[in-house]
């Protein structure tokens, strides 16, 4: 009599293994080598970006900060500040960055940096004041304001649709920053910093925070410029109403921490005429009540402040802009000559291109 045959790979006695279990394992061992695979890069990843260290969170005094890898400021330019290698700085938007901090130390002395950032709102640029006062004692500080300064909306307009990293601007960033920077971008940007040390690729800008952003003076066409002149002009929005300006507390604030020997400057910056706001309108009434309040913080902390906002032979004149808000660079360097003139003599300029509206001396 014969036996049955037993089902193949079945030793009699044995429990038999589910199809669906068999198989299941090859998936398993791919599920844990993806996740090993991804865990291991994740942590390459981190280790990278912590060596390479593109935000400067290891910059303190004697410890120089990377070189500036990416365009925006924000990130950047705190690594700046935590060097300690400056000892005086120019805050403000775009409208402050052509003035050359080598310039501005032959003009005032000291050691200056541009941390001034492309549409960077006031709450923006108290942070990083704020940075820059609780790290060095300051022998100097530039405030270059703007319409944003003057707009009642101020406290709440926090923020624009670049990123802003608030961990980089708090004490004990170093240890904060070794998880918030760990992501894609700090990745992209480390890998530039480098690019950098290899010499295959240059700063994008230089590491005093200054760089010339507007096009070559070679290629300056009067009829575009008139053109854009006109279209941001158009585009302009009226002003929120009101005469309480939140960020105007801020920058009390910020000049009563400047130490008492240092200079402190307040200068509205000279945008083109076609959109500063008409004789006679609200607007106007509401930036002179804003002029005001900034000419008494100033005179309480012995500021000077000097008002380029206004038609000159500058401001009404096209060719002196790449569009409405930005001048040549012939301009920056009338700019930095008026400033220091205003500093020194406490006068109104002569040719009409600024008066000032508070200097130490008046008392």
């Amino acid at each position: 009599m014969t036996r049955p045959a037993s089902s193949a790979g079945t030793s009699a006695g044995a429990i038999p293994i589910p199809a669906w279990s068999a198989a299941a394992v090859p998936w398993r061992r791919f599920v844990c080598l993806l996740l090993g695979t991804a865990g291991a890069a994740s942590l390459a990843a981190f280790a990278f970006v912590a060596a390479m260290d593109p935000y400067g969170l290891r910059a303190a005094p004697g410890r120089a900060p990377g070189p500036i890898m990416d365009l925006n400021q924000r990130f950047m330019y705190p690594q700046i500040v935590r060097s300690g290698a400056y000892d005086a700085a120019v805050f403000g938007t775009s409208t402050a960055r052509l003035l050359d901090p080598q310039a501005l130390d032959r003009a005032f002395g000291g050691r200056f940096a541009n941390l001034a950032m492309n549409a960077a709102t006031p709450w923006e640029q108290m942070r990083l004041a704020r940075l820059f006062l609780g790290r060095v004692r300051a022998t100097a500080v530039i405030f270059g304001l703007d319409a944003s300064w003057c707009d009642p909306q101020a406290d709440v307009k926090r923020l624009t649709f670049r990123p802003f990293p608030p961990w980089l601007y708090r004490e004990g960033a170093a240890w904060r920053g070794l998880f918030a920077q760990w992501n894609l971008q700090s990745v992209q940007i480390a890998g530039r910093v480098l690019l950098h040390r290899l010499g295959r690729m240059p700063e994008r800008i230089r590491g005093d925070g200054y760089e010339v952003f507007t096009p070559p003076e070679s290629t300056y066409d009067p009829v575009r410029a008139s053109a854009h002149i006109r279209e941001m002009a158009a585009a302009q929005e009226p002003p929120a109403a009101g005469t309480a300006f939140p960020a105007l507390g801020w920058l009390d604030g910020l000049l009563a921490a400047v130490p008492g020997e240092a200079l402190r400057l307040i200068a509205f910056m000279p945008v083109h005429v076609a959109v500063q706001p008409k004789p006679g309108s609200s607007a106007a009434a509401q930036e002179t009540a804003c002029k005001a309040q900034v000419t008494a913080i100033a005179r309480r902390h012995g500021a000077t402040v000097i008002d380029f906002r206004i038609p000159s032979p500058v401001t009404t004149q096209d060719a002196h802009y790449w569009d409405a808000l930005h001048y040549r660079l012939p301009i920056a360097d009338r700019l930095l000559q008026g400033l220091r003139r205003a500093v020194s003599l406490g006068e109104d300029d002569p040719d009409g291109f600024y008066r000032v509206l508070a200097h130490p001396a008046a008392g």
